[in-house]
This record gives C-alpha cells, sequence and structure tokens, in this order.
C-alpha cells in the first residue's frame, strides 16, 4: 500500500501530508489503493520512513521485477512477445559552451588553491580570458583550452587536497575529445548527462531510457538508463534477461 501511495505521490506531484488528504476522500484514490473509504490511510510520516529507511535496501529494478513477476503469476500477461524501445530524457540543467566551463573549471582551481594555501600564489594568473569578446568560436574555445592547461600546469606545484580535486576535475574533461566539439559534458551540474541525437538533424542533452514492453498487454518489464549518446538496442540482451529473472520465461 505504502507504494501504491509512493506512486500516487510522484504521478501527481503531492507532498506526503497531500497525498493522504487526497485519498482520505478521493475514491479513485482509495480503489487504488485497495482500501474502502471507512479505512484508515497511515499517518504521513510513515512515508518518510519508509523512504528512507525501507527503500534503502530495495532498488528500482527489484520492485518493477516483482510488479512484473506478480502479473505473469497472475495470468495478467498472457501473450510471448516483447517489444523494445527508447525515450529520450532531458538533462534538468542549462547547457554551456566549452569556453564557459573552461572558466568555471579555472575559478574551482583557483577557489582550491585558496583554501590550500590561504590566498591564490602571485605567480598564478587568475585573469581569465573574456571568450565572449572573441568572434570565431574556434578560437574562443582553443583560447580558454590553453588558458586552462596553463592554470592546471601553473598550480600543481602549490596544490593541496581541494586544488588537486579541481586539477583532476578538469584534466578529466580536457582528456574527452567530444568536449570542445561539444559532443560531451555540456554542464558541471550535471556530469553524466551527453548529448545524443533525437534524429540525423536534432540533437538532445541528456540521458535515454530503454525498456522492454509485452506486446499486447504494454506492461514495461525491464528498463535501463544510459547517457544520451547510447546506441538504441545496444543492450537488449540486458533487458531480455531481466524480464526472464521476473518469471516471464515464454516471452522475447
Amino acid at each position: 500500500m505504502v507504494m501504491k501511495l509512493l506512486f500516487l505521490q510522484y504521478i501527481y506531484n503531492l507532498s506526503d501530508i497531500k497525498v493522504i488528504e487526497e485519498a482520505n476522500c478521493n475514491l479513485a484514490f482509495l480503489w487504488f489503493l485497495g482500501l474502502n473509504p471507512e479505512d484508515k490511510l497511515p499517518d504521513a510520516s510513515l512515508l518518510a520512513k519508509f523512504r528512507t529507511q525501507r527503500m534503502q535496501d530495495i532498488t528500482l529494478d527489484e520492485v518493477l521485477s516483482e510488479i512484473v513477476r506478480q502479473c505473469v503469476e497472475n495470468g495478467i500477461i498472457k501473450g510471448d512477445a516483447l517489444t523494445v524501445d527508447a525515450t529520450h530524457i532531458e538533462a534538468n540543467c542549462t547547457k554551456k559552451v566549452p569556453e564557459r566551463i573552461m572558466k568555471h573549471l579555472a575559478k574551482r582551481i583557483f577557489k582550491g588553491l585558496e583554501a590550500d594555501n590561504g590566498a591564490v600564489p602571485e605567480s598564478i594568473n587568475t585573469d581569465i580570458p573574456d571568450y565572449t569578446q572573441i568572434e570565431d568560436h574556434k578560437e574562443a574555445k582553443a583560447v580558454m583550452k590553453n588558458y586552462l592547461e596553463e592554470a592546471i600546469a601553473s598550480s600543481k606545484e602549490y596544490a593541496g587536497t581541494k586544488t588537486k580535486e579541481a586539477i583532476s576535475e578538469a584534466e578529466e574533461i580536457l582528456s574527452d575529445e567530444k568536449f570542445i566539439l561539444q559532443k560531451g559534458l555540456r554542464s558541471l551540474s550535471d556530469k553524466d548527462a551527453r548529448v545524443g541525437n533525437k534524429s540525423k538533424t536534432q540533437q538532445f542533452y541528456g540521458y535515454k531510457a530503454e525498456y522492454t514492453m509485452t506486446a499486447d498487454e504494454r506492461i514495461i518489464t525491464a528498463i535501463d538508463v544510459h547517457t544520451g549518446e547510447y546506441v538504441d538496442g545496444k543492450e537488449f540482451s540486458t533487458l531480455l534477461e531481466k524480464t526472464i529473472k521476473t518469471g516471464g520465461k515464454d516471452l522475447g
């Protein structure tokens, strides 16, 4: 029942208190929860306890697998065919050009130097180029890349723990050839997201959720989330294996 309450909470964007209040007077909610109007609902605080204590040891894969297993066991899933599809998930962040990201990376190094040494050593050039004044985009990227590489090299001599972390982050990002081409990382707030293609002419920045679904009942049996550049269908065998483990041995 608590899992169902959390599902309703997510679907309708409700708080813990609001979903309990709504369930007390919404007959559709009560029907979904398997309750009668006179039945008592749990206190809203139980939802928070369930999320923080019980859900820590349960993955969403396990929740989905159990739902599918019960569907198979109760004869809800009767077909023997699966379909596979993928949906694009836009990252919830602002996409930045490489120049701006490199500017932020340089600033993080300087903050690290301040934290480790009390101040940025005078030998470090903290005068970050104004890339917005450079009309040629390729030139602007080259200027910022050279500046950041020089900042990394000159800072290593004074690097403590914080500076080393900032330098490591900058070096990792610069090592990806796709970064400068604007096909890799585009945000420091979501470093896992990547540029992908919706079509030959349309791109997006985020993730791909690939899933298998029963052809007749259209019940999702397994799902994997990948970064945006993922090629559809590449991990179908993994999804099929997850589906079989739920009890859907005859599917696929």
